[in-house]
């Protein structure tokens, strides 16, 4: 977990690991996509690193080329747990899922429990391009793939598309969760009509596969255990507010005896907005230019709104990186052929 204060030094830190060697898309030749593979347990670790390793080695323990785990990130009150897995666009299918039929195989969804919604063992496959060697419509094509793969490898699982992989609608995750019942305490699996697969059932729940540009995950902690004060600074904060935050999905959530303020971070096609506080990370797709608010502008802001209850912010935690720290470090970790890069970043602090 690292606060909004160390984004930059952890990306540094990070060079440590590597040989002295130039990197560059170019030089390495390989077209990087990010799959933030979201799975619905954090309470065991061996289950969700042998998740985890699946994306990285074959059924033979071979390893599986052009492909790395960046991080994997548990929380144990929400039961869930975000993987970082990094390849290029032409063996992210297979990374992606072996590692979800693995879950799909440890995790009981009939057995699950949790203060953040979910839907399947599986709940959520987004698929990103990391840079202008890869197009959109190619994470698309990858992240429909998954879908038809995955129903097809593990009987019984179904699912629903977001974002590009929406064909033609092109749908947002947030409507799509609502379409599903996503935000209701008990959904009505026998209502949910998914895109790909059979009815849903309870073993593996509805699983979510969609494409589109790179989505940062920033949680902002609130000294308090009051949900409403919670619930009421998510929809200032959230972009479909007049004057919420560009790009920001919110949900405030009961975690740790406190409140936690829980964003998805979405980037905004054109240039970061004049006159910031602070730069925005910025990176290109298909020669377009595309930003995200940092993690700090939304805790100040979170604060700013706390504060005038008389509440004070604990915390700020990054779930992964910016799209620039992601490919960085997975430029880093493909070239000297590290699968198991989560294992570095503990032991470099991070």
């Amino acid at each position: 977990m690292v606060t909004a204060d160390d984004s930059s030094t952890k990306t540094h830190a990070s060079t440590n690991t590597y040989r002295n060697t130039e990197m560059s898309s170019s030089n390495l030749g390989r077209r990087l996509v990010a799959c933030l593979l979201n799975v619905s347990e954090a309470h065991k670790k061996d289950l969700v690193e042998t998740v985890a390793k699946a994306a990285v080695y074959d059924l033979h323990g071979e390893r599986r080329e052009m492909t790395t785990v960046l991080n994997i990130f548990n929380d144990h009150d929400y039961n869930r747990s975000v993987i970082t897995i990094v390849a290029s666009i032409d063996t992210i299918k297979d990374a992606v899922l072996s590692a979800c039929e693995k879950a799909c195989g440890l995790i009981d969804m009939r057995a699950h429990t949790g203060v953040h919604p979910c839907m399947g063992s599986v709940d959520l496959v987004p698929i990103y391009p990391l840079g202008d060697d890869v197009g959109i419509d190619d994470c698309t094509k990858a992240a429909r793939a998954v879908a038809e793969g995955l129903t097809e490898r593990v009987q019984g699982t179904s699912v629903f598309l977001f974002g590009w992989a929406d064909c033609p609608l092109q749908r947002g995750l947030a409507q799509r969760r609502k379409d599903m019942g996503w935000f209701k305490k008990t959904p009505d699996m026998l209502a949910i009509r998914p895109d790909v697969g059979p009815q849903p059932q309870k073993r593996y729940g509805l699983t979510g596969v969609g494409a589109g540009p790179y989505v940062m995950n920033c949680n902002v902690t609130i000294d308090t255990q009051d949900m409403a004060l919670g619930r009421s600074i998510a929809a200032a904060i959230r972009e479909s507010t007049p004057g919420g935050l560009p790009g920001v999905q919110v949900l405030a959530l009961p975690h740790e005896g406190s409140v936690e303020i829980a964003c998805n971070v979405e980037s905004v096609q054109g240039s970061p907005p004049d006159r910031v506080a602070e730069p925005w990370p910025t990176f290109s797709i298909g020669g377009q230019p595309y930003c995200h608010i940092p993690a700090s502008a939304i805790t100040a802001r979170v604060s700013e709104l706390a504060e005038r209850q008389g509440v004070v912010t604990k915390a700020t935690a990054l779930v992964g990186f910016t799209a620039t720290e992601c490919r960085f470090l997975a430029e880093g970790a493909l070239l000297n052929d590290i699968a198991e890069f989560w294992k570095d970043q503990r032991r470099i602090h991070m």
